[in-house]
């Protein structure tokens, strides 16, 4: 018998619906909230409003698109944490009132376990291989940046961690310093390309072992930019290309060494990239002439699997559905884990 979630994501400012049968995608859609780019940043209160405004005809249309009738779904999978509280409150409550009209179970899912797990989304009419286990994945995004462990679909093990700021946080603030629209990820990326990496040198932080910090980076840029424009008030605009080039080479440098050594420590050839930061073209680009050097197994998620979306808690939830790990009616959203 076929095991149908229905999936639910409202960690931040993405509201996400997605039927997933057996392993496989039926739909995955996304409403995205354009009304923060003004803000320069996710306004929370502004997020749970658009999500309470989005999430019935975001469901409705997954399970259109999907073919799916409503008395067939199993089980109920939605992001409890971490992420903003509002935001979560919205798709914790939907879901809840959903599994529990229909007296199906409700699985809860953690928002970051989910990126990961990305990478065993089954592909209909593709061979696709998926990750062995043990499995080392690097997680980036706007909020996280960590290494983790996975010993099967449901045992993971945080191996590195930032001690203050996220790669993906990194480029958005570093950005908005330059001029340009949060987020600002994927602008640097494009202007990267016709920039010289070489230009410019940024501080890269001394953290032990696996860890991360991005903090004093980010003063760095501030701080070379201050003074640069003290000699040339148009130095950004005359430089932008180059100063993303830099700037991303910097992060991707911090971001893959660790990777290496966490590879190198553990002996593990299995390794992926997750979050919203892996759909950046450099990170993807050195992690494949890494992976071609050391001989690696390299798992790189779909551009529409990289950011937020409910597929990823789908998948997470059907593996939690064959454990049989349900949650309670009583449960309630958790802003950090």
């Amino acid at each position: 018998m076929a095991v149908i979630i229905l999936a639910i994501e409202s960690s931040c400012d993405d509201t996400s619906a997605a039927v997933v049968r057996d392993g496989y995608v039926l739909s995955n859609l996304i409403a995205g909230q354009d009304i923060h780019r003004s803000y320069g940043g996710v306004v929370p209160e502004l997020a749970s409003r658009a999500h309470q405004a989005n999430i019935v005809p975001v469901t409705d249309q997954a399970l259109k698109r999907a073919g799916v009738k409503i008395s067939e779904i199993n089980a109920v999978a939605f992001t409890r944490g971490p992420g903003l509280l509002g935001s979560l409150l919205v798709g914790t409550s939907f879901a809840k009132g959903f599994a529990l009209s229909l007296g199906i179970p409700l699985i809860e899912v953690n928002h970051l376990e989910a990126h990961v797990l990305v990478h065993f989304i089954k592909k209909d009419n593709t061979p696709a291989a998926l990750p062995s286990f043990p499995f080392l994945c690097l997680l980036v995004s706007g909020g996280h940046t960590r290494i983790i462990l996975m010993k099967n679909h449901l045992e993971m093990e945080v191996l590195g961690n930032t001690i203050d700021d996220a790669a993906g946080e990194a480029f958005d603030k570093c950005g908005k310093l330059m001029g340009l629209e949060y987020p600002a990820g994927p602008a640097i990326d494009r202007l990267a390309a016709s920039g010289n990496k070489k230009a410019f040198r940024f501080s890269k932080p001394s953290v032990k072992g696996l860890d991360f910090s991005f903090s004093g980076l980010k003063t760095s840029f501030l701080y070379f930019l201050r003074d640069s424009i003290k000699e040339d008030p148009d130095f950004i605009e005359k430089n932008k290309a180059d100063l993303c080039a830099s700037l991303q080479d910097t992060i991707i440098s911090v971001l893959t060494s660790k990777l290496v050594k966490a590879s190198t420590e553990t002996g593990i050839k299995e390794v992926g990239i997750a979050g919203g930061v892996s759909a950046n073209s450099g990170l993807r680009n050195a992690l494949r002439t890494e992976a071609e050097k050391r001989k690696w197994n390299l798992f790189i998620p779909e551009a529409g699997y990289s950011t937020d979306n409910a597929a990823m808690i789908g998948i997470a939830g059907y593996y939690k559905y064959l454990r049989g790990e349900f949650a309670d009616q009583d449960i309630a959203p958790l802003a950090r884990f």
